[in-house]
């Protein structure tokens, strides 16, 4: 069973930062890609930025220049830097791994969200 635990959301005022972390644990023998989904109130979930292993991060147009994704393949850990927050920001943002190899088969894991609540 694996695990992607995220945290770092909260309240900001526009145009302020956040960070976004989230951890994978269990039993993973190799997670290819990882990524930032979020889900407004109302809306369907989005993607927000992935990052494969050793290839080009991706990010949704909404957000180029204003969020960074990283990753800690050593610690299994995938970051999201979320500069100049908008209000439209404001969403649940979940953590997801879509190929995470255990041995025998691929899967793919969602962390629970953590909230991200952008004041104008």
């Amino acid at each position: 069973q694996v695990q992607l635990v995220e945290s770092g959301g909260g309240l900001v005022q526009a145009g302020g930062s956040l960070r976004l972390s989230c951890v994978a644990s269990g039993t993973i023998f190799r997670i290819n890609v990882m990524g930032w989904y979020r889900q407004a109130p109302g809306k369907q979930r989005e993607l927000v930025a992935t990052i494969p292993r050793g290839g080009t991060t991706t990010y949704a147009d909404s957000v180029k220049g204003r969020f960074t994704i990283s990753r800690d393949n050593a610690k299994i850990m995938v970051y999201l830097q979320m500069n100049s927050l908008k209000p439209e920001d404001t969403a649940v943002y979940y953590c997801n791994a879509p190929d995470v190899y255990s041995g025998s088969r691929y899967y793919t894991y969602w962390g629970q969200g953590t909230q991200v609540t952008v004041s104008s």
